[in-house]
Order: structure tokens, then sequence, then C-alpha cells
């Protein structure tokens, strides 16, 4: 179906003549008699006025093999009862499309070092308790775990600090992560030829990630293998944070640049429907974290053994994946 086609079909389906509708675009109902005549074509500002007055978007308008049926809700909609419709509308420019992919490029490497913070935090104290046990330094247990706790501490504030200034650096640009949006001509293309031309990079990065998060283990096992001395079994514990912290920083500095992208794309975990999900879904993060956050903080001070318990974060962290993927399936089956 051809854009003079669908004109007339949107205008009937409305209800309107050619001289309402061509009140409504401001313009001659000649004009609209052009259009639908397929004599001439509308200029860009009209279509994309239309595509706001029809409530569908420029892809239906402009392509000629998207018909009726490809504008209906898909699947997904259908399965989650959330439809387009029910997402807020934002604009983006070429300009704002180019600062936001810039500014994303420029704080991932941010991002990933303060990730990386957090995940050795704990080697210090690591480090100075097994040393204590082992007589390795002569200071007293409570003096090597206070050392070790501010250590961690520090860097924790460090990482947060720079996850609160990144955030303010893209706050303007929270929309993406909520709103359906329509961008401005040109602003798809350039989107993914970026995408494009990043996609062996995003590969890579995420082939060396996964490589290092699984050979992360190896010095572990391989102290188990020879020895039982605990102070090499926490060296070898250190040595897979350093290891793991390697891998996700290659994760962090690649997924964060991918997904500026699929934000401006609307794909991925930024469909429409996608994005409404994730709105229902944010009350139950907020919970689940402030629970881990108490179960953390109450077991390690009643027992002291902030050697151990650090452990915690890791483990919540996978946990975090299966609880978001279950909440997420609920709720599809509620609808």
């Amino acid at each position: 179906m051809i854009l003079a086609d669908k004109i007339v079909t949107l205008r009937k389906k409305n209800g309107w003549s050619q001289e309402e509708l061509a009140e409504k675009l401001n313009v001659t109902r000649q004009s609209v008699s052009k259009w639908e005549g397929a004599q001439s074509v509308p200029d860009l500002n009209k279509i994309l006025l239309m595509s706001r007055i029809f409530e569908v978007s420029t892809d239906f308008l402009l392509k000629d093999e998207m018909e009726e049926t490809d504008r209906s809700e898909d699947a997904e909609t259908v399965r989650t009862g959330i439809s387009e419709e029910s997402v807020p509308v934002r604009r983006v420019t070429m300009e704002e499309a180019r600062a936001f992919l810039d500014i994303q490029e420029h704080l991932a490497g941010r991002i990933a070092f303060a990730t990386v913070l957090c995940i050795i935090s704990p080697v210090c104290l690591l480090m100075l308790c097994a040393a204590q046990e082992a007589g390795k330094i002569f200071v007293s247990e409570n003096a090597a775990a206070g050392i070790g706790l501010v250590v961690l501490f520090l860097l924790v504030a460090f990482a947060v600090a720079i996850f609160i200034f990144c955030g303010m650096k893209t706050e303007k640009y929270k929309y993406l992560d909520k709103d359906r949006i329509e961008t401005e001509y040109g602003v798809t293309g350039m989107v993914k030829e970026k995408k494009s031309e990043y996609q062996d990079t995003y590969t890579r990065h995420n082939i060396i990630g996964t490589c290092s998060c699984i050979l992360a283990v190896v010095p572990l096992f391989a102290v188990m293998i020879f020895t039982e001395d605990e102070f090499l079994l926490s060296l070898a514990v250190c040595a897979l944070l350093f290891i793991v912290a390697f891998g996700v920083s290659f994760f962090i500095t690649a997924g964060v640049r991918w997904e500026s992208m699929q934000k401006l794309l609307q794909e991925g975990d930024y469909t429409v429907v996608n994005k409404k999900n994730e709105e229902f879904l944010e009350p139950v993060c907020r919970i689940y974290w402030l629970i881990v956050t108490a179960a953390y903080l109450g077991y390690s001070f009643y027992t002291g053994s902030w050697h151990i318990s650090w452990i915690v974060w890791p483990v919540a962290g996978v946990l975090f994946a299966a609880v978001r993927t279950i909440y997420i399936v609920a709720a599809g089956r509620r609808t």
C-alpha cells in the first residue's frame, strides 16, 4: 500500500472529509486531494504531523511494504496487554542523538572503572585478614579488619561518586529509558551505521569478558590442588576478583555503548513493551536490593565476618537476574 492509499484509508477510518483533514494539517483541500491521488507527496513536516494526527508511525506512512496489519499490536503486546499508546512519545533530534552517543562513549570507561572498584574493594580486607591469621603481619585481628574495611568503604565511596557523576551527566536523557520515542529523519540510519561499525568490537569485548570470568576460578582451583594453605587460598580468591573485574570492565565498556544505540533504536531491552515492564519492575528492584543490603549489614555486624560476608554481593547479582526474569514472566501471565 502506497502513501496515497494510506492517507485515504486513515482519513476515512477517522471519519474525516478532505476538508477536515486539510484543516488539521493547515493545508488546502486541493493539497490533500493531490496526495490521495498520488499526484504529489507531502513534505516531511506534514508527514510527521500526519503520524501524530493518525496515531501511526512515520515508518508506516513512508514504507510501502508496511500494511495495516503491520502497525497492529504484535504478539508480545497482546501477551502483556501493553500498547505503544500507553507509553509517552518523545521526539529525538539528530543533535540530541549524537550528543547522547558521544557522552555514553565518554562515560563508558568511567562506569567500567567504578564497577571494577566495587568488585576489588574486598581484596585489601581479605589479604590483611589472611596475612594476620597466617602470622605474616604483626597487627591485631581488629586492626587488620579495620584497615581492610576502611579501604573497602573508600573504594566503594569513590565508585559511588563516579556513578552519581555519570548519572548526572546523562540525567536529561532518562526519557530514552522510559518513553516511546520518534527520531528525526536520518537518526535511525546514523545509529544503525554506528552500531554496524561497533559490532565487531562489541563481540570481541564480550568474548574477552566471558573468557576472563570463566578462567577467573583457575588460580583458586590450582591452589586447592597443591595446597590447603589458607593464606594462599585467600590470595587466590583475590586473584579471582581481579580477573573477574578485568572481564567485567570489558562487559561494561561495550555494554554501555551498545545499549545507548539500542535505546535510540528501541531494540532489545528498550522496546516499547520492555520499557513498560521496566516501569513495573522498578519497585521490585528497590525492595530486592534493600533486603540484600540489610541482610549483608546485619550478618556482617552480628558475626564480624566481613572477610566472608562480601560473597553476598556476587550471589545477589546472580539471583537478581533470576528474580527479574521471574517477575517479567509472571507479569506476562497475569495479563
